[in-house]
């Protein structure tokens, strides 16, 4: 139970209460179905069939920013899936990528041969390019753009592995820096943000490749099981043989200390983060950036120095993802957050760890872009915290009785 992984941490009972009971709706609205067309309908369940972390954060953008985005994740999800089915054969696969972005504008055009779990989207594809072509010609231009430059560097990467550490930024470049510069070109499009914000390309291309690179990080067990491979060998190969060892009891040491070096390489995009952010001026559109990259950071803590990477899944607690989504809304509050969690990082840093002198540097340049507000509820007395964590307890122990009573009426 959720509540119960938050017993520690007094704030994300509350936090949980507050969103259980209502505190969500002021991240994310609840959207006009009514007013849509069926098709439109049919892309926003996909959208939340398919999205484990973007569908809430797209719904609570603002006017037709919002369709923009969502037929925008949905193509490149489309993409996407071709790209991870390993029983697409290479020669089919290939041209399939590069000329993905031409099925915009094919009405019938669709693929069920996918054995993806996201399938859906792949066979249901004429619903989705037909809602493409209703939006306005300057977020097509950019959806089409984004759709081909990322099919053609994923074809790229199908055929050979990620060896140095450039490559690894090149990679993520095409499938993560590159939605982040479309989202920006996107967001200045809508005119909800200032030309600039789509036309720095660099800042956009880092938020990308930040979220990118703590998925990679993280999802390390589970890729390698199916038998990918996103490490980067110039990264693994100081410590281990084949990246796969790295899962081997006895070799620990050296899986953390790679771990801990693929970690503070993905810190260093944290500083373009803080200053992307600080540009932003639309309330939905600041929120739909700072809430995932929030969560990276503190997934990253959990990762960091963490065995269970290598043994199993490490996610962040529902209480705290939901005490960032609910506070990640202003940039002071981002600031507090991304210097909390370089703290905890800090914390674990080893004094053998071979990245130390790096880890120390880059958490060293982040802390002096961050800002400790003292305001923050943070700073809350471990009284009041308290006092609060009972009474979440005690009004979701009230409110969970009296469902079960109403239920239990109702079947008489």
């Amino acid at each position: 139970m959720d509540i119960l992984k938050s017993l520690g941490h007094p704030e994300e009972i509350f936090n949980l209460f507050r969103f259980k009971m209502g505190g969500c709706r002021a991240v994310m609205p609840k959207l006009d179905y009514d007013s849509m067309s069926q098709t439109l309908r049919t892309c926003y369940v996909y959208l939340n069939q398919t999205s484990r972390s973007f569908a809430a954060v797209i719904q609570a953008l603002d006017g037709e920013l919002r369709h923009a985005v969502c037929i925008f994740y949905l193509v490149l999800r489309a993409l996407d899936t071709v790209e991870d089915d390993m029983t697409i054969p290479l020669d089919k696969k290939v041209p399939m990528l590069t000329h993905f972005h031409t099925y915009l504008y094919q009405e019938d055009w669709c693929f069920t041969e996918s054995q993806e779990k996201d399938r859906q989207v792949l066979e249901d594809f004429p619903t989705i390019s037909l809602e493409f072509r209703n939006l306005a010609q300057e977020y097509r231009e950019v959806i089409s753009d984004i759709c081909h430059r990322m099919g053609v560097g994923m074809a790229e990467f199908l055929e050979k592995k990620v060896g140095s550490m450039k490559e690894w930024d090149q990679y993520c470049h095409y499938v993560a820096g590159l939605v982040g510069i479309g989202l920006s070109r996107l967001f200045s499009a809508s005119q909800l943000e200032d030309p600039e914000v789509g036309q720095d390309t660099e800042l956009a291309n880092s938020m990308g490749l930040f979220l990118q690179k703590t998925n990679i990080i993280r999802d390390y067990l589970e890729d390698t099981t199916e038998g990918r491979a996103f490490w980067p060998q110039e990264a693994w190969s100081q410590f281990a043989g084949r990246l796969e060892d790295l899962a081997q009891p006895e070799k620990l040491e050296s899986a953390l200390s790679c771990l801990n070096l693929l970690v503070t390489d993905a810190l260093r995009h944290v500083p373009d983060v803080i200053a992307y952010l600080s540009r932003l001026h639309n309330q939905s559109v600041f929120n739909f950036c700072a809430i995932p990259q929030v969560m990276a950071i503190a997934t990253l803590s959990s990762c960091y120095n963490n065995p269970m990477v290598f043994q199993g899944v490490v996610k962040i607690r529902k209480g705290q993802a939901v005490t960032l989504m609910m506070e990640a809304t202003n940039m002071r509050a981002v600031q507090t957050i991304i210097f909390q969690y370089s703290q905890e990082i800090l914390q674990k840093v080893s004094l053998t760890d071979p990245s130390r002198d790096k880890t120390l540097h880059i958490l060293a340049v982040i802390q002096g872009k961050s800002t400790m507000s003292q305001s923050r509820s943070h700073h809350l007395s471990p009284m009041y915290l308290s006092a609060a964590m009972l009474l979440a307890v005690l009004s979701w122990q009230y409110i969970s009785t009296a469902a079960a009573q109403a239920q239990g009426t109702g079947d008489v």
